[in-house]
């Protein structure tokens, strides 16, 4: 197993995102180009490009496909560029030695030149050495504002997929199979009450589920419409 690439204090996978917990709906086809588990012969890409709008899944999807290289005991990174653009771009030195490079937030270096040239020049090195590149944005690489040619480019070497939101029934199923998993019993009439008060984004949705689950824990009480209200102010 390749030795773990040393990045800054407070950069780490939450537990949480994992491809089990990833509610599909309408991007099955993305599941199976990203999962191991699922995808078939001839279906692995050396470069997989997706973007979506904040709180579909993007960054969910990097982490639990290293969380899977993980289990399989394979080198792998995630580099969230939103928390590492004010670093040196030497963050991405060395990482040709690893299984698997999943980038996020692919959008915060659009317009630097250094950070364009040195992901530019990594492309090459990952392409040379076969590692898996799993890059997740908010926009199409040519929408990004990416100003390096070559790079706009590369970003269009593999697979780009947009990661499709979950309709209002969808995500109430992985509201209640996330309070499930929490240990919460909780119903359709629950999930589409906080749906309805709550910010619509599953990661919004989930923080509401996680602020039920410490005050049900603390309070000793199940989830009930008033305690569901008492607990957020609604």
């Amino acid at each position: 197993m390749t030795d773990p690439v040393q990045l800054p204090l407070g950069i780490r996978l939450r537990d949480d995102a994992t491809f089990d917990n990833f509610t599909v709906g309408d991007n099955g086809l993305l599941l199976s180009m990203l999962d191991p588990r699922e995808a078939q012969i001839g279906q692995t890409e050396q470069v997989v490009f997706i973007y979506g709008n904040p709180g579909v899944g993007v960054s969910h999807l990097l982490q639990a496909a290293c969380h899977q290289a993980e289990q399989a005991e394979q080198g792998c990174v995630y580099l969230p560029m939103l928390e590492l653009k004010d670093y040196s771009v030497s963050l991405l030195d060395g990482l040709e030695s690893l299984s698997l490079v999943c980038i996020d937030d692919l959008e915060q270096i659009a317009g630097s030149p250094l950070w364009e040239e040195a992901l530019f020049h990594l492309f090459n090195r990952l392409r040379e050495s076969g590692t898996r590149l799993l890059l997740g944005a908010r926009q199409t690489p040519t929408n990004m504002g990416i100003l390096l040619p070559d790079l706009i480019s590369r970003l269009g070497w593999g697979l780009v997929f947009q990661v499709q939101p979950l309709s209002d029934e969808q995500k109430c199923v992985a509201l209640i199979l996330r309070a499930h998993n929490r240990g919460l019993e909780m119903s359709d009439e629950l999930a589409r009450y906080i749906l309805s008060r709550s910010d619509r984004g599953m990661g919004a949705l989930f923080k509401v589920l996680e602020q039920l689950d410490n005050a049900s824990l603390r309070d000793k009480r199940r989830l009930t419409l008033p305690f569901i209200k008492q607990v957020m102010g609604w």
